[in-house]
């Protein structure tokens, strides 16, 4: 029997054992010379080396030690199924040769990948637990067309790059290995060869589905059988709760800091969050439950907003089964989840996405199309295919595998201009010379056609802080095809206007008003999140003038206010029980201040709201439509008075919002109103269970024959200090 390693070059063989051969395949596994065969493996440190049938256990060869550093080889009887039996200075070890298995991926998803059309990536790319040819192992695969060479790394090999590397699949620009015995829970990272000849620090996976807590940065090899879930009734029937005319009330958590125990304050993970968090959505009567993006990032600080493991849920708080059981359990109590998700920038981490296989392979090379300035991140280059796909799969990972019922994208102004937040000579004008990003533009538009025929009933929600024309507008009517879009300007007007001292609050009048102007222009979202808590600006009650009671009751009037405007609701945790700090998320919401009656009435109120806003259907039927809204009093600059109808449709009641928004009482205040009888006073910030003076209607007033307001007839109704009240017609 003549050994065919003979015949090895050895120029390659020193190639391999330095880590810079890039065709692994060439050298080790099987090989055939003529009639003879042989098998060579890369076992540093072995003692020595069998090849045995991988059924009966025959002896097929024995490998002798071709190269000092590793590189064993020898004739084999046969190629068939085998084994190798290695002995280690410590341990005996028997498995199978990765280097004898042929190539995994299909033709079809390595075209897929090419033009960028694989949206799901998370079964393909990345580590998937399989058994091939009855073996179990786990195909490692990772898109790095520039490489020279690509291995992986991990527990199982001692983290040592030069001993599994990859096939690339040139075609794709793919490498691909299946790695037997290796299984659910190993640890593992790419190392990379770039394309100057330079080891590249080992990388984290783009499309890992689990990764190790924080500050760990490995990937973790996840489990790939699908979560069994029971939400079969809420999937068929979420469109209808996410719809325009539905009830939409959203709780915004940061997971880390809502709540934390024992001694060491530990943030609780998803199986806790499930017991405590869901109750508590469901008690306050919210709809939704919106969170800070759970996908894995390195800094916690960033609130999650510079992730770089777009398809895995971070290690922080459990396993991916675990996020699963947590949104499953939502959906059981009727709580629909959204997710904040970031294809806007990442971090330059190196074991990240940055100069993945040496090149500005994700990223723009070009610094004024490819780094954010304000973050200190770098920007997705939309212009390849293989980028878009990539964030698109990412996206359809959270909605597809874990069910979730919506992403609301983060910054997304900063992807539709090329020149945000850069002065003269700092951005490239696109190929019009304009500053549109037309990259971005058809990235969302694609995205946002395909998520309804793919995921019937989710949501896409825009933060966008511009006047971007047509965000929430379906994309064939040459919209952005968004279903929602936060209203940031509305925002930022009534949180001034409400900073104001009441007594300078008649020269912002319009601060309250304006938002009506446009608010049908798109379909809104009204958000009080956490960029309102934080960076110095002072808590939600801490922006109110006047002393504490002027406080408490500023804050109660103004979310009542917020309820009843057109819109969709959402609010930041811990503004629903008036924390006096603002949010610091190394905390913890103060539940403590829930002692003292004033935040008790806050909760209350804000419980109350919710029940209102989703019992009356005047308050949210016609959110989207100017039939629903009418001003009774918009101008009363000098009283700081609103008063506003939402109705529902004809033939259903009214309902009659009027706020005063100065701590004067005002009795014998007359307000136009279109329908005759008793209207009931259905709710007062004023009153003594929200910690207020109980100043009020007694229940509900009678019109008048009294024209007032263009109307035949009119309420003359009590205005307590700093108050909303809710008025409904028909008693």
């Amino acid at each position: 029997m003549i050994d065919p390693a003979f015949g090895l070059d050895h120029a390659a063989v020193q190639a391999l054992v330095e880590g810079r051969h890039g065709d692994p395949f060439t050298l080790l596994g099987p090989h055939r010379l003529g009639d003879a065969a042989s098998v060579r493996a890369f076992l540093p440190g072995a003692r020595s080396v069998e090849v045995r049938a991988r059924d009966g256990g025959d002896l097929l060869g024995t490998l002798r030690l071709a190269h000092p550093a590793g590189f064993w080889s020898g004739p084999v009887a046969r190629i068939g199924p085998y084994r190798l039996v290695i002995d280690w200075p410590d341990a005996r070890q028997e498995t199978e040769d990765p280097y004898a298995f042929g190539l995994l991926l299909g033709d079809l998803d390595l075209h897929l990948i090419a033009q960028g059309t694989h949206y799901e990536l998370g079964r393909c790319l990345g580590a998937q637990a399989m058994t091939v040819e009855g073996v179990p192992g786990v195909r490692f695969a990772v898109w790095a067309p520039n490489a020279r060479r690509v291995s992986v790394v991990g527990d199982f090999n001692s983290w040592d790059g030069r001993r599994h590397p990859m096939r690339q699949r040139r075609e794709a620009g793919v490498w691909e290995l299946f790695v037997p015995r290796v299984g659910v829970g190993t640890r593992y990272k790419f190392e990379l060869v770039g394309p100057d000849g330079a080891v590249l620090p080992q990388k984290a996976d783009p499309v890992a589905r689990s990764a190790e807590p924080a500050p760990g940065t490995a990937s973790i090899v996840a489990r790939t059988e699908p979560y069994a879930w029971t939400d079969h009734a809420w999937m068929e029937s979420r469109a209808a709760r996410q719809a325009p005319d539905a009830p939409i009330s959203v709780y915004e958590v940061h997971v880390g800091s809502w709540l934390r125990i024992g001694e060491d304050a530990r943030s609780l993970d998803w199986i806790e969050l499930a017991d405590r968090l869901i109750p508590y959505v469901k008690g306050m009567g919210f709809t939704h439950l919106e969170l800070l993006p759970i996908m894995e990032h390195p800094f916690g600080g960033s609130w999650g907003y510079q992730p770089l493991g777009l398809f895995a849920p971070t290690g922080r708080f459990g396993r991916p089964e675990e996020f699963a059981a947590f949104v499953d359990r939502c959906h059981a109590e009727q709580i629909a989840v959204l997710l904040d998700w970031v294809p806007a920038h990442f971090p330059t981490d190196v074991h990240g996405l940055a100069r993945f296989d040496g090149t500005a392979l994700y990223e723009h090379e070009d610094p004024r199309e490819g780094f954010h300035q304000d973050w200190n991140t770098l920007i997705y280059n939309l212009g390849r295919n293989e980028v878009k796909g990539f964030l698109i799969a990412s996206a359809f990972e959270w909605l597809e595998r874990y069910h979730v019922d919506g992403l609301r994208v983060d910054a997304v102004a900063s992807m539709l201009y090329r020149d945000y937040s850069r002065k003269a000579g700092e951005w490239i004008p696109n190929r019009y010379g304009g500053r549109e990003n037309l990259e971005a533009v058809e990235f969302f538009k694609h995205l946002n056609s395909m998520v309804p025929r793919r995921c019937p009933g989710a949501v896409m929600i825009a933060e966008e802080s511009t006047a971007w024309p047509g965000v929430s507008r379906p994309v064939e009517e040459g919209g952005l095809g968004f279903a929602y879009k936060w209203n940031m300007g509305w925002m930022h007007d009534t949180l001034h206007y409400i900073a104001e001292d009441p007594i300078n609050r008649r020269w912002h009048h319009d601060e309250m008003t304006f938002g009506l102007v446009y608010a049908w222009s798109e379909a809104f979202v009204l958000p009080i999140s956490h960029d309102e808590v934080v960076h110095g600006k002072g808590s939600l009650l801490g922006k109110m003038p006047g002393d504490d009671w002027q406080r408490f009751a500023n804050l109660r009037a103004y979310l009542a206010f917020m309820w009843a405007h057109p819109g969709k609701k959402l609010l930041f945790m811990g503004c629903e029980i008036a924390e006096r700090r603002e949010w610091n998320h190394d905390g913890s919401v103060d539940w403590a201040l829930l002692s003292e009656p004033r935040h008790r009435g806050v909760r209350d109120l804000v419980r109350d709201l919710n029940r209102l806003y989703a019992t009356e259907a005047a308050l949210h039927r016609l959110d989207a439509d100017p039939a629903g809204f009418a001003w009774a009093v918009g101008d009363d600059r000098e009283n700081s008075v609103f008063a506003f109808l939402r109705q529902a449709g004809e033939g259903d009641p009214a309902v009659l919002v009027v706020a005063n928004l100065t701590p004067v009482p005002r009795t014998a205040y007359r307000i136009g109103v279109p329908f005759d009888g008793h209207w009931r006073e259905l709710l007062s910030t004023d009153a003594e269970i929200y910690g207020g003076s109980n100043l009020g209607n007694g229940g509900g007033v009678e019109t008048e024959p009294v024209p007032a307001h263009g109307q035949p007839r009119s309420l003359s109704l009590v205005l307590p200090p700093l108050s909303t009240v809710y008025l409904r017609s028909g008693g």
